[in-house]
């Protein structure tokens, strides 16, 4: 093959094919998908468009709300739809991308946790994003450093995409046929004729009915100017980024070749990761004959409770920066045979470290109760198990894909997470501390101020408990909870943060969270409190 056809088929590959450009001007190269995205302007701008007005009342005022997996769902349809008339095929693999994203979005209107409303949120993003890019590119090489670059350039080098619709649109306008312009002015005289005509039917609709003329005037009560800009500002900015974002994709200027570093001399790694190997094998044989077969002897003066906390976070920080270590040392280093196996011994040792850190924390929980942080330390641990599993087949076979690996366990063990709902599993675990408790200290659970911080995904476990604590729920269908428990007197005084008074600030975060429930900003475990409570709904 001669030099000539090695470059067309370098073109051909990148998707790039060269455009004259007018004397004294620059050179410029388009790509097949670019031109296709001029081409078919007039069907994507007005999908565009489409999908950005779903967005506004998908997420208008309704962040968690049942509307989110509908929102999640037409982006995917939006983008999909987009890749039909760009030539592009749904590469295999791209349905986990989908259907991960999906289940983020069903997550969400099934919690009231703010903290994972908002980590299904950047979860959906991510994986979009990632979507996009294995749509675009060959990933399969990518690693997460590449990853998170290419997420990185493609968010920042959009915005200079953002001129786009005005360039396309004016291009698809000097090459349209007559019977296209006319009917653009078509839709526009019945844009013109039609949204009065709608205003005057639904007049007339809601005077005919009285549970109709409520919902309309439920509607029109939130319409107000601020909101009408909150809308269009919404509805502008996702029509621009969804474009520019496809505009630049279709441009193919992100780099798919990684390249091989593995350049450092073994000799430097194997000495460097020897020692830590020798000192880690020496601590796992103390951390096995003294935890594991319960030959552990206490220093005068400490508790298991005490012991368990002094040494969790260090064990956990030495695991995490084992796993860097052995990630570089596969990155940066020569291949070797014998750095394989200290980085093997290495693994083996940090996953003695995760077991003993996940058995320290177990028995702190025993004495101090479960806490949204603890059951998060715990899944971490869970979670950095199963990566370091996955970074020992890659030591022993080289072409195991590492990175889809991570990804895979990342979004399996999250999702777990997202609907197990940590807040609930927490009032069920401590609430059920009675003194002879199999598993917690025999004391029975004191912290109420903790208590009453917990979302509606508790409202199972908590509301039960509070009418044992004979609490009049009534509260909750006044105005303000705690302004009704204060006015009859349902408390001692100082007791507000304790058993007697604590439940009727839960109440009240319950009334603020749900005092916008309708049909477009359902969500379930709102719905499971507002039930519990008895509350009509």
């Amino acid at each position: 093959m001669d030099i000539k056809e090695q470059e067309k088929m370098d073109k051909r590959i990148n998707g790039q094919n060269q455009t004259a450009g007018t004397p004294g001007r620059a050179v410029i190269f388009e790509t097949e998908e670019t031109k296709r995205l001029k081409e078919n302007f007039w069907p994507i701008a007005p999908w565009a468009l489409a999908y950005s007005v779903f967005y506004a009342f998908c997420m208008y005022r309704n962040g968690s709300g049942i509307t989110f997996p509908f929102f999640v769902a037409g982006s995917l349809l939006f983008f999909c739809s987009s890749f039909t008339k760009l030539g592009i095929t749904l590469k295999k693999g791209s349905c986990f991308y989908m259907i991960a994203m999906l289940l983020l979005g069903i997550s969400t209107f099934c919690t009231d946790d703010g903290v994972l409303i908002f980590f299904n949120k950047l979860g959906v993003f991510l994986l979009l994003l990632s979507f996009l890019l294995r749509q675009f590119y060959d990933t399969s090489k990518w690693k997460l450093g590449k990853y998170l670059g290419s997420i990185c350039i493609l968010i920042f080098a959009g915005f200079g995409e953002l001129g786009r619709p005005f360039s396309d649109g004016s291009s698809y306008n000097k090459r349209r046929d007559k019977k296209t312009d006319r009917r653009v002015w078509y839709f526009a005289i019945g844009l013109i004729i039609g949204i009065p005509l709608l205003l005057l039917v639904l007049l007339l609709l809601a005077s005919a009915d009285a549970v109709f003329r409520q919902m309309t005037d439920r509607l029109l009560q939130n319409i107000n100017l601020s909101g009408i800009l909150n809308i269009l500002f919404r509805i502008t900015v996702l029509f621009f980024a969804a474009y520019a974002l496809t505009a630049y994709l279709c441009r193919r200027k992100i780099r798919e070749d990684v390249p091989d570093t593995r350049r450092g001399e073994p000799v430097l790694a194997i000495t460097v990761t020897g020692l830590l190997t020798l000192l880690y094998l020496l601590f796992s044989g103390i951390q096995i004959a003294g935890l594991f077969l319960g030959q552990l002897r206490l220093p005068e003066g400490y508790t298991y409770a005490m012991y368990a906390r002094e040494g969790f976070f260090q064990l956990l920080t030495v695991s995490l920066l084992n796993l860097v270590i052995v990630l570089f040392c596969l990155r940066f280093f020569r291949e070797s045979k014998v750095l394989k196996g200290v980085l093997t011994v290495m693994s083996l040792c940090t996953f003695v470290m995760i077991a003993s850190s996940a058995m320290r924390m177990i028995m702190y929980i025993r004495y101090y109760y479960l806490t949204y942080l603890r059951i998060l330390v715990l899944w971490g641990l869970a979670l950095l198990a199963l990566l370091f599993a996955g970074v020992v087949v890659q030591i022993l076979k080289e072409d195991f894909p590492l990175f889809r690996y991570h990804m895979a366990v990342v979004a399996v063990l999250y999702l777990a997470l997202s609907f197990a709902h940590p807040d609930y599993i927490i009032a069920r675990v401590n609430l059920a501390s009675a003194p002879g408790n199999f598993f917690l200290a025999t004391e029975p659970y004191q912290d109420y101020y903790y208590l009453r911080g917990l979302s509606a995904d508790a409202a199972p476990v908590l509301v039960p408990y509070l009418r044992e604590l004979d609490y009049q729920m009534e509260a909750f269908e006044a105005e303000d909870a705690v302004d009704y428990a204060v006015q009859h007197d349902l408390w001692e005084e100082g007791s507000r943060s304790g058993q007697i008074g604590f439940g009727y600030y839960w109440m009240r975060r319950l009334q603020q969270s749900t005092e916008n429930f309708g049909v477009r900003t359902y969500n379930v475990s709102r719905h499971m409190a507002l039930r519990s409570i008895g509350y009509p709904n």
